[in-house]
């Protein structure tokens, strides 16, 4: 599955030299991969949430209209709210999380990856070529697979290069946001492209392809990570023997150990005890929390309040219902990328994260007021509104897990990796 190329060059590095200026090179190639890997795993998550509406209308005659409204009489709930595609982009993705770190230690970094990217590809697929909802809404199960497994696997992935790379990895998952959700807008926007939802869904295959070649052509991978000899059966799986060890503190980050260079292909760590992953979980629910509840907040809103959020024509610039929904998602998108590639220079403290989650309480309890009682008088505003919705959620996400890095640090390797899944 991997090739047994070394991206480091492990052999020819003396640990005891300063870390030349050559693998500048090197590492820019590292942070741009991880920057595509976060972008493609997000990015078929986003797109399900970006075509809820065209997904639960699969097969059915009455179709959301392509026009605008010239009067908002009143707004209807559908059969079947587009919160049903959320449970359906979530819940597989907690549940691979959940159940991950009893085998994933197991499984070689590359073929996850290439389960990840059939994933994608597949789900692509049945949600353009399904006849019915429940097609499609298989195809949004498989998206929630690939996208929970991937970023179990590509955060523990980044624990073996420089740190420079989560920041990569933080602006990617952003990225894919405010890309996927910007590209179906424009591709099905009536006054755009025009694409039918069917045409923009199969034009997304175009990113399992990136997705393969940023992981096995781009980033450049440390000997000390365990690779698939597909001709040696017993490199298919981890060798759950061996003790994982960091290289030492004066050694260039991305260098192996004198022991990954004698043996790298078997490289792997102990399984952990229960009581190891209950002494790692439990420091890190004061930041779970908070950002448990950031999430309800934004999702309650952009899946449950979003579809009956509608202005007519003189008030929503001309856009009919649909493209109201797709514009909806990009503005969060937005928000959300804008707020992630700025962590760099924009920290919160972590006692800070209750405040954003009682923030995006209040949004939530405001959307769910407009909706109830049509109070905002055009859609300028309430774009203004979700863009903030967006940098709510995206500085939580950030700063939660910067929060999680730091604390992870005072942990010993082992529960650290646990800690990163």
């Amino acid at each position: 599955m991997d090739d047994d190329r070394s991206g480091n060059a492990g052999g020819d590095v003396e640990q005891d030299q300063p870390v030349p200026r050559a693998r500048n090179g090197e590492i820019l190639r590292n942070l741009a991969g991880f920057w595509l890997l976060g972008l493609c795993n997000n990015f078929a998550y986003v797109i399900m949430l970006s075509a809820a509406q065209d997904i639960l209308e699969s097969g059915s005659k009455n179709k959301t209209t392509a026009t605008c409204q010239d009067a908002i009489i009143e707004r209807e709930c559908a059969p079947m709210s587009t919160g049903s595609v959320l449970l359906a982009d979530i819940i597989p993705s907690l549940f691979i999380k959940l159940i991950a770190p009893l085998f994933i230690h197991a499984i070689p970094f590359g073929t996850r990856h290439a389960i990840v990217v059939l994933l994608q590809a597949f789900s692509y697929i049945l949600v353009a070529l399904g006849k019915d909802v429940f097609t499609a809404l298989t195809g949004v199960v498989l998206a929630s697979f690939a996208s929970g497994l991937g970023e179990i696997s590509y955060l523990s992935l980044a624990s073996n290069f420089k740190n420079d790379v989560v920041s990569a990895w933080s602006s990617g998952t952003g990225g894919a946001g405010i890309f996927g959700a910007l590209a179906y807008a424009v591709l099905t926007d009536p006054y755009l492209l025009g694409f039918t939802p069917r045409n923009a869904l199969l034009s997304m295959l175009l990113m399992p392809a990136v997705f393969a070649l940023t992981y096995w052509r781009i980033l450049l991978i440390p000997a000390a990570v365990h690779r698939v000899n597909i001709m040696d059966r017993s490199t298919y799986f981890v060798n759950r023997g061996k003790i994982f060890r960091r290289p030492l503190l004066n050694s260039p980050p991305d260098s192996p150990t004198e022991e990954d260079l004698h043996d790298h292909r078997h490289f792997s760590f102990d399984a952990l005890s229960n009581d190891d992953k209950w002494a790692a979980v439990r420091p890190l629910l004061r930041f779970m929390v908070p950002l448990m509840l950031v999430y309800f907040g934004e999702y309650f809103i952009n899946q449950g309040m979003f579809e009956l959020l509608i202005f007519d024509c003189a008030h929503g610039f001309g856009l009919s219902p649909a493209s109201q929904y797709r514009w909806y998602q990009v503005l969060y998108q937005l928000g959300v990328f804008v707020s992630r590639s700025s962590s760099g220079w924009v920290s919160i403290a972590p006692g800070m994260l209750p405040i954003l989650a009682g923030l995006q309480l209040l949004n939530a309890t405001l959307f769910t007021g407009d909706a109830w009682l049509h109070t905002v008088p055009h859609i300028s505003l309430l774009f203004i509104a979700i863009f903030y919705e967006g940098l709510l959620g995206g500085a939580a996400y950030v700063n939660t897990f910067r929060a999680v890095h730091k604390l992870a640090s005072f942990f010993q390797p082992r529960k650290a990796r646990f800690i990163t899944l």
